[in-house]
């Protein structure tokens, strides 16, 4: 008798309470006091012609004998919703309807259930932190495609000018090019240009972005600072310049003479370390650095300035409240400082990022051209340029320069942004 209402009182609570078992090695059924104990109807019971007293006893061995044969079991209780509007068999089963007294939030099943869901929050931060970063690394990376496939060719006149020590003028240098290699010569070398600053550029932006929010943290301000501001650039021009330098210094040895022959990127690089060892890749890393701290403080900090100036601007306060309104926005529309503007922004960062620090870049290419042999350092390789072409030899190339400088910059900052709002990125 006592099995046949142990197997009743059983499937009763499987199925009323929603329950299933789980093999553990400790149970909170044992946490249940022996005061509670589960008054589960059963037809057996209910129609039996016994003394009361019979009957408690007998639903009081029921009890103990299911304490004793699950006692190593874990019982979840799972919450059942009625999906049907028309079942009558829908039921949600509540966990402190089993727990009792278990329900108490500090206890061992409740505190590891919390724990579990502190556990799958950290991990979704984890992974949206990764992808955000991804597509932050993106949106730099695809910007400096773009901007630098549009003005290579004002790249190529530049190179000219410091590498070869060219001496006609620009428009004479021009057709000089689109004789001798055609249209094509005004690319040359792109591919590895691209190589070196689509990096170059992901992590420039990324790493700004980074230092100025963590340097916000750190004073505790809603806002950079402009000295912030110019630091994280700063910080991020020598992040990038020492990840990045390798590739630049391979890219100027093949746009120099006889650099066709040592048979592209790998077999440039092949060279050089054969040659002269790993670290001169690295030529030039001093002055590289010196010039990168200014050029990314300037390039960074002032656009930064200009576009925090405009939003707290009335006009900006303006925009900002109309885009809100709006709601559905394309992504042209949804720039903060609108296309013009962006655009415009860029390029002034640019040119005053490349005016302030362009002696450090003709000094930079001097010494990624230097072999072992005649080295010098950063400093009298400087004396040596001024001595044969005076101070204005360190601002050789500055015009075509600055006209690859001014749509460059322009159209970098203008499709990072774009890609920033196309790609969701939280900066």
């Amino acid at each position: 008798m006592l099995e046949s209402e142990l197997y009743n009182e059983l499937e009763f609570f499987k199925f009323t309470n929603s329950t299933f078992f789980i093999k553990s090695s400790s149970s909170f059924l044992l946490h249940i006091p022996s005061n509670n104990s589960l008054t589960l109807p059963s037809d057996s019971l209910s129609s039996s012609s016994a003394p009361l007293r019979i009957h408690r006893r007998r639903q009081k061995h029921v009890d103990s004998e299911i304490r004793r044969r699950f006692a190593d079991l874990l019982s979840i209780s799972l919450s059942v919703k009625d999906t049907a509007a028309d079942s009558s068999d829908g039921f949600s089963g509540d966990s402190t309807q089993l727990l009792g007294q278990n329900g108490d939030p500090n206890s061992d099943i409740v505190r590891v259930s919390e724990q579990l869901e502190e556990a799958k929050e950290e991990v979704k931060l984890k992974n949206y932190g990764a992808f955000n970063t991804t597509k932050h690394l993106w949106a730099g990376a695809f910007s400096a495609m773009v901007s630098r496939t549009f003005v290579a060719p004002l790249e190529r006149l530049k190179l000219e000018y410091i590498v070869r020590h060219e001496q006609k003028d620009l428009f004479e240098l021009i057709q000089t090019i689109a004789a001798k290699q055609g249209i094509k010569g005004f690319w040359k070398g792109n591919f590895v240009n691209i190589l070196r600053t689509a990096p170059f550029k992901a992590i420039n932006f990324y790493a700004y972005d980074t230092y100025r929010n963590n340097l916000c943290k750190l004073s505790g301000n809603e806002e950079a600072t402009n000295f912030e501001r110019f630091v994280a650039g700063a910080a991020a021009g020598i992040t990038a310049t020492l990840l990045c330098l390798p590739m630049d210094t391979i890219r100027t040895i093949m746009v120099a003479p006889g650099g066709e022959a040592l048979g592209g990127v790998i077999g440039t690089c092949r060279h050089m370390i054969q040659t002269e060892g790993f670290f001169s890749l690295y030529k030039g890393l001093v002055p590289s650095l010196v010039a990168m701290a200014p050029s990314g403080a300037v390039f960074y900090g002032v656009y930064d300035i200009l576009k925090a100036a405009y939003l707290h601007s009335p006009k900006g306060k303006k925009r900002t409240e109309n885009m809100k309104m709006q709601g559905d926005l394309n992504a042209l529309d949804q720039l903060e400082l609108g296309t013009v503007r962006t655009l415009l922004y860029g390029a002034i960062a640019g040119a005053c990022s490349e005016a302030a620090t362009y002696p450090f870049e003709v000094v930079r290419r001097q010494l990624q051209m230097q072999v072992r042999e005649t080295k010098l350092n950063a400093v009298a390789t400087c004396v040596k340029i001024v001595e044969h072409g005076g101070v204005p030899a360190l601002y050789a190339g500055l015009v075509p320069s600055l006209l690859q400088v001014l749509p460059s910059a322009a159209i970098s900052y203008f499709v990072y942004e774009f890609m920033k709002v196309v790609l969701k990125v939280d900066s």
